[in-house]
């Protein structure tokens, strides 16, 4: 059974004051905050449908997790801090710090479609048994819907099921998709080729996936739930014998570059839960630790992945073809590289452009950003952005692993859902219908586990059990419909290259619809794919024009990624691996790092004196307040030596219109 609230003590009136304080630093310092003018009150800028005079909904910082008791505690033995390093001052011991602690039924750790989609799921169910149950939802952006890029192109099977009448309550889908065409493009030109059935848009909308997250976000306080913006997860609380998830430990606020306290110093919240369910996209770091814990890609393809890379330009009126989708192969990637292009032509005279390579590319010239920008020159886009405006840019790692690279979705005390489990459709070139089903069949599972619990105040003494949650996924039509395209993307991995993988391709979704006896696999890390440079000849990239294409640090400026500077690194990388990591990085695959990276937060560079260097007079320079949180370092650097961590929360880019 869930328990009852109660109201909060007096005596607990230290901690809520500590809690309130940090609440209120995080809305104080998102620069996307506005104020409304009568009441000075904070509220979000969302677009909707409504008027221009009417104000949006304000967000509700919500606390009502001081109805609760708290108690203070010491940082639990079990939580599992990934390793720093430090230069000069030894690091502060952050296990002597008092923490304030906090017990929830659900505790969702990431607010985009998957984690959002749970949160109002669960809601719904407590509602319509009329039972009490507190979800808490942390996410690491400055607010909902900051760190979300996508396409997009969405499609509203997901959401029907989810909230019905979302028409009714304004949800931003105002665009539908209207025409489809995929091309074949050469240097010069291009041709127009066979549109392959999974791709048509028939029914779905271009959208703004930041903008829809944010609608969810106020769907699900509606309904109750608690979301704290700025709460980045920083590490798993696991139970006393280590084989169970009790919850997590948000990251500390107000360390210096060398872990020591700042006058600003507030420790990290242990948010102690029945169910903690995983939301943190592609990559994320604590699903990383989790699905390596608990062995769950025993007998999984290893993941692969992409990096979009994108932009959204404002376009003369006479160019805009509201509902156009345009998706392309071919140039300017070669037969080994897996990739395209998309151009979408959304509401308001905005188009939505960009382009995916995928992550076990070989040639390690390749910088995706700049593919980016050379391929706005070509007759295709180009006649299309000229005399247009470039309004915001972004980039993330996407899964492309599928049916086959998807983990065990669940452990003792919670799973994982969305793409953090891997959960998108490449072929269809979507996700968000899928990331939401798993986190509604989640929530669904989770409800069940918890009311089956005996009533009490008390948390349970083992983890809660969802594993039917893997079960119910298994037969659902999110597993369905990826098992179907299994062998499309995995199809690639041939000596034939990318004409090999599309002739396949093409007859498995139009012929056999993959029911076929055998599944192809991912035979290798995308790390492991890459290949010396000595093996290719550095790519000859144009010079940006400052009229399509953009330099990389006037790119990154429009994603309004802010990261305080006196802040630990969040990029780690051991000393000791300092040395090796340049030598091979550099001396084999000629600085790839500063290529991949889609916000130069990697530069291989000489050092003034023999002391600065790390190895052969160069040193690594790692410029983390550029970071805009795609993951892509950490999956692609050769030497896996790369730890991707959570900055202070609200830091990174500050997405409005992705």
């Amino acid at each position: 059974m869930f328990a009852a609230r109660t109201a909060l003590p007096p005596a607990k009136s230290a901690v809520s004051a500590r809690l309130i304080s940090r609440t209120a630093a995080t809305i104080s310092t998102s620069p996307r905050l506005l104020q409304h003018p009568a009441t000075a009150a904070p509220f979000h800028s969302l677009p909707s449908r409504a008027s221009a005079s009417s104000l949006p909904r304000p967000q509700r910082y919500s606390l009502k997790s001081l109805r609760r008791s708290f108690h203070s505690s010491l940082q639990s033995r079990q939580a599992e801090p990934v390793e720093h390093d430090n230069e000069g001052e030894e690091a502060f011991d952050l296990g002597t710090v008092e923490r304030v602690s906090d017990e929830v039924d659900v505790c969702i750790v990431g607010g985009g479609p998957a984690g959002l989609s749970a949160a109002i799921r669960l809601k719904q169910l407590a509602n319509e048994q009329g039972k009490e149950i507190r979800v808490v939802l942390l996410e690491k952006g400055g607010e909902v819907g900051s760190h979300i890029v996508s396409g997009a192109v969405i499609e509203p099977k997901a959401l029907d099921e989810l909230i019905p009448d979302w028409k009714e309550l304004g949800a931003p889908l105002n665009q539908p998709a209207l025409h489809d065409s995929m091309r074949w493009l050469t240097k010069t030109s291009s041709f127009p080729m066979p549109h392959p059935p999974q791709m048509s848009n028939k029914g779905n909308y271009i959208i703004s996936l930041s903008q829809f997250t944010r609608w969810l976000g106020e769907q699900a306080e509606e309904l109750g739930v608690e979301i704290y913006p700025g709460f980045a997860a920083a590490q798993v609380l696991y139970s006393e014998d280590g084989k169970g998830v009790r919850g997590v430990v948000t990251n500390e606020i107000g360390l210096d570059k060398n872990y020591q306290p700042k006058e600003s110093f507030e420790p990290g919240m242990e948010f102690h839960a029945k169910v903690t369910l995983f939301a943190e996209g592609c990559h994320g770091s604590l699903s990383k630790q989790l699905q390596s814990k608990f062995n769950l890609r025993e007998g999984k393809d290893p993941q692969t992945y992409g990096l979009g890379v994108k932009e959204v330009w404002k376009i003369k009126k006479e160019k805009h073809k509201p509902g156009y989708i345009q998706h392309t192969l071919g140039w300017p990637l070669d037969n080994s590289t897996y990739g395209g292009t998309w151009l979408y032509h959304m509401e308001d005279e905005m188009v939505s452009l960009g382009i995916v390579v995928g992550l076990d590319y070989q040639n390690p010239y390749i910088s995706p950003f700049r593919e980016l920008q050379r391929i706005k020159h070509h007759p295709l886009f180009a006649d299309v952005l000229e005399g247009g405006e470039c309004l915001s840019y972004a980039a993330r790692a996407l899964n492309e692993g599928g049916y086959q690279s998807i983990p065990k979705l669940t452990f003792p005390g919670g799973g994982l859902i969305g793409c953090a489990a891997g959960t998108l459709n490449v072929p269809k070139i979507k996700g968000t219908h899928t990331a939401m089903k798993s986190g509604m069949i989640a929530a669904e599972e989770t409800f069940k586990a918890l009311s089956a619990l005996p009533e009490s105040e008390e948390m349970p003494e083992e983890p809660v059990d969802i594993s039917s949650y893997q079960t119910e996924f298994d037969n659902s039509w999110v597993a369905k419909e990826l098992k179907e395209v299994r062998n499309v993307r995995a199809s690639f991995h041939n000596p034939l290259g990318n004409l090999g993988g599309m002739i396949y391709s093409g007859i498995d979704t139009l012929l056999l619809k993959g029911r076929v006896p055998w599944t192809f696999h991912h035979p290798k890390e995308d790390y492991a794919a890459t290949k010396p440079a000595s093996q290719f000849k550095p790519i000859d990239y144009p010079n940006p024009d400052g009229k399509l294409s953009f330099d990389i640090l006037t790119s990154v400026s429009r994603t309004g990624t802010n990261h305080a500077e006196n802040q630990p690194i969040h990029l780690v990388i051991k000393d000791e691996d300092r040395k090796s990591h340049v030598e091979k990085n550099v001396g084999e695959y000629a600085g790839l790092l500063g290529r991949v990276c889609p916000a130069a937060v990697y530069e291989y560079v000489e050092a003034n004196t023999p002391e600065e260097a790390d190895a052969d007079g160069m040193k690594l320079v790692i410029n983390s307040q550029n970071c805009i949180h795609c993951k892509t370092c950490s999956i692609k650097v050769p030497t896996q030596d790369i730890t991707w961590t959570v900055p202070e929360g609200s830091g990174g880019p500050k997405y409005s219109l992705t």
